[in-house]
């Protein structure tokens, strides 16, 4: 990610809230609450898996309000890793499959200067009628001038040629035939393809396999992995997820309760490309422990080495100091350290 482009980042944030704002301005908070909450149990995956989640135009203002500032700090840490690993690359095409209201495509030009022909594909018009207002209200030419165009995704899929194609928290409301076939379908369509799903060891699942299949389709992994190599994870003892701070909205305190202004969204992701790209030596893969005068990084590292812990203290000088300000989902050693 460029500097100019880094700067951006907040802006578009903030415009976006900014826009999501008055989404349910008249509607029953009772009917935005009931709304939330069948959304929570689609996103959870305890809802058929054989249609769109999105119905009408309050389940759209209720999803967009709540979830797509969720969604773009997910998609947006993503392609920030993606961004890292091709420091020199840049899509000049975006295809967004079942991209709903648009939160990846506000994550992609958050990350990405320059002029990009974009595209938004779902299944549900309410939500790309809705997705293409937000853009409109935005300040971005890119965002104003995409495409927002109705697609079956599933088995059936036949997308545009592009430079990235983006699927986020889609996978899991798709038959396990629809969600290979749409997973084929980005790997044929795109030259990088950027996966994520909800941080749960359901949603690890769902990269997992799909990462494998990116694999071998001839991709090769560029984030958050360090290598093309078999997943050390072992399946059921725990799961490869990470976490991206969210502004709450007072749809979230309304139906959440609480009192923080912030929560944390937990998701998993997979960034491939079909260009050279420059992984990570090692991803952080948890929260870093600090403790007085050490901290201990758990790592998921080169196929030989596989999951381990170190331990940075102060004798490490310039690298403890790294340790301490490091984040989890960070590459690991920081480039200006390594």
């Amino acid at each position: 990610m460029n500097a100019s482009a880094s700067a951006s980042v907040p802006t578009t944030a903030a415009t976006l809230r900014s826009a999501l704002g008055g989404l349910l301005d008249g509607l029953p908070p009772k009917q935005a609450t009931a709304a939330v909450e069948r959304l929570i149990a689609s996103y959870r995956g305890r809802t058929p898996t054989d249609a769109p989640v999105l119905r009408d135009r309050s389940d759209v203002a209720a999803y967009a309000a709540y979830r797509m500032p969720a969604t773009f700090e997910a998609v947006r840490s993503a392609l920030d890793a993606l961004a890292e690993a091709a420091p020199q690359w840049s899509p000049a095409s975006h295809v967004d499959v079942g991209g709903g209201t648009g939160a990846a495509t506000w994550a992609v030009d958050a990350v990405w200067d320059g002029p990009r022909g974009t595209t938004v594909l779902d299944w549900a018009e309410p939500a790309l009628t809705l997705g293409k207002e937000l853009a409109a209200s935005s300040g971005s030419e890119v965002l104003r001038a995409a495409e927002w165009r109705r697609a079956v995704i599933g088995s059936g899929l036949v997308l545009p040629d592009a430079d990235l194609v983006t699927v986020s928290y889609v996978l899991g409301e798709l038959t396990p035939e629809a969600r290979r076939a749409v997973v084929a379908e980005a790997a044929r369509a795109g030259q990088a393809v950027v996966l994520i799903e909800p941080g749960t060891p359901e949603g690890y699942l769902r990269i997992r396999e799909a990462r494998d299949q990116l694999i071998g389709a001839g991709l090769k992994v560029a984030a958050p992995c360090p290598h093309d190599g078999t997943c050390p994870i072992e399946v059921g003892q725990d799961w490869c997820h990470f976490s991206a701070r969210v502004s709450r909205s007072s749809l979230h305190r309304q139906v959440k309760g609480g009192s923080l202004p912030y929560e944390d969204e937990k998701f998993s992701y997979v960034a491939a490309t079909r260009f050279p790209v420059e992984p990570a030596p090692s991803r952080i893969t948890r929260r870093p422990q600090i403790r007085k005068g050490l901290v201990l990084l758990d790592l998921c590292g080169p196929e030989s080495e596989g999951l381990t812990r170190v331990n940075v203290t102060k004798r490490h000088g310039d690298l403890y100091k790294a340790a301490r300000d490091a984040d989890w989902g960070q590459e690991w050693p920081p480039a200006a350290t390594s």
